[in-house]
């Protein structure tokens, strides 16, 4: 997630045919797509869930962990009515490394912290306990997991810049190169295969045969990152998902995409990426701030604009949705807290005016049976108290739902947000009141 720095070049007019994805499981366990919607037990699914990218990190006994507080997030998200997690399965490279999180996953190449996967492994068997569901996003393009910078890195391409030290110029520069690195994918591809063939220590299920995970995610906001890109990077796209829907043939598949802002602002890339068959829903991100809706200066003077300029972003993507036949998922979002401020007494009077229109916009959807089918706000920071010594993320501080490269507490709901807390129970009642209201 890009919040300092955003790139775009000017959009395509090729349009472009759509699919409508993979048929019904044969275990009816799993969320499946019929029909544009989710169906969940037998019934529609919407849903509102949020952001949970350390969940595995948590769920671990090493560096780190905290099995307590896990259990405690866990069982306070579900009493919100919250069953939807979107989760980081692990970052990438060295530790120590400016706005990287760690302790990471992938060390080396095919090389992997198993501290971490236990995480992994003890946070979906908890997980299941609740009924929850994890959406689990295998890559990055941005630095603060390593992603795209690490696999070009490890295939010779030269040292990954670090944007706090280089600056983004020379990352954005550095990592465009991932799009046609046959190289750096096939390491990835290696990593995809590791991950989803694995068995579950605690469970003895397997990933690929455990409902608790609703969805494989190519990654955390992929992007071409230059215009002469855009082939190759559809082409890669929908090569993993191939590679995905392969090894998991009854999990659904998504991108992790923001949406044509993620797409060179070209939404017929978009829509290309999207009407592959092995993708079985549309995601995008909404970001008013980071994108120049909403000054920091003046959150709630422009909270008006930011929702106009929201609701003309779903809107177009909609319409895509309706071509395509496929559910879409708003699954990141954010607003800052009030004056730019960052401690848990802060207000948040104008983030919980934008999170009441996104939870309406889902809520219209499931009275009427519409494709947009949930969202994801950014991030649960639960119990973390951030550190009043420093605004980003050190070793040894509590995990929040800022990464390490933001200021801790920009966009992380916390549970003494009361008022946000109380809008998202109220929106997951309502939505289960629409689904139950329809059967």
């Amino acid at each position: 997630m890009l919040k300092q720095f955003f790139y775009c070049l000017a959009a395509a007019s090729l349009m472009v045919a759509c699919g409508t994805g993979k048929q019904q499981p044969t275990e009816n366990e799993f969320v499946y797509v019929k029909d544009g919607q989710f169906i969940r037990h037998g019934k529609p699914y919407y849903y509102v869930g949020t952001n949970f990218w350390y969940g595995a990190i948590l769920g671990s006994e090493g560096t780190g962990g905290n099995r307590t507080r896990l259990c405690q997030e866990l069982d306070s998200l579900k009493a919100l009515g919250i069953d939807n997690l979107r989760i980081l399965v692990g970052a990438d490279g060295q530790r120590g490394v400016p706005t990287k999180v760690e302790p990471t996953l992938q060390t080396a190449p095919g090389v992997y912290n198993d501290t971490i996967l236990a995480g992994l492994d003890y946070l979906l068997a908890e997980m299941n306990k609740r009924d929850m569901l994890a959406i689990l996003y295998l890559n990055n393009s941005w630095e603060w997991s390593g992603g795209y910078g690490m696999y070009l890195e490890w295939s010779g391409h030269g040292k990954a810049p670090v944007p706090a030290v280089d600056g983004w110029p020379q990352y954005m520069e550095y990592v465009k190169q991932y799009a046609k690195s046959d190289s750096a994918q096939a390491i990835f591809k290696n990593y995809v295969k590791d991950i989803i063939t694995r068995t579950n220590r605690y469970t003895g299920k397997k990933y690929t045969e455990d409902p608790t995970i609703m969805s494989w995610q190519i990654g955390n906001e992929p992007r071409a990152f230059a215009d002469e890109n855009k082939e190759a990077f559809a082409n890669w796209m929908a090569d993993v998902a191939a590679l995905i829907d392969s090894l998991a043939p009854n999990q659904l598949i998504s991108s992790g995409s923001e949406g044509k802002h993620g797409c060179e602002q070209d939404i017929a890339l978009f829509e290309k990426i999207h009407s592959n068959p092995h993708i079985d829903y549309l995601n995008i991100h909404i970001w008013p701030y980071n994108w120049g809706w909403a000054n920091k200066d003046s959150l709630v003077a422009n909270l008006d604009r930011a929702k106009e300029n929201t609701g003309k972003y779903i809107a177009e993507h909609m319409a895509v949705a309706e071509r395509c036949k496929k559910p879409v998922v708003i699954e990141e979002f954010g607003y800052p807290r009030d004056g730019f401020q960052f401690g848990l007494e802060t207000p948040v009077t104008s983030r919980n005016g934008y999170y009441e229109y996104i939870f309406k916009e889902v809520q219209k959807n499931a009275a009427q049976k519409g494709l947009l089918a949930g969202c994801n706000f950014w991030g649960w920071g639960g119990m973390a108290i951030p550190s009043k010594e420093h605004t980003f993320w050190q070793v040894g501080d509590d995990y929040c739902g800022d990464p390490a490269q933001e200021e801790q507490g920009l966009n992380s709901v916390f549970i003494s947000d009361k008022e946000t807390t109380a809008l998202v129970k109220s929106a997951n009642d309502a939505l289960q009141a629409a689904v139950e209201e329809k059967k």
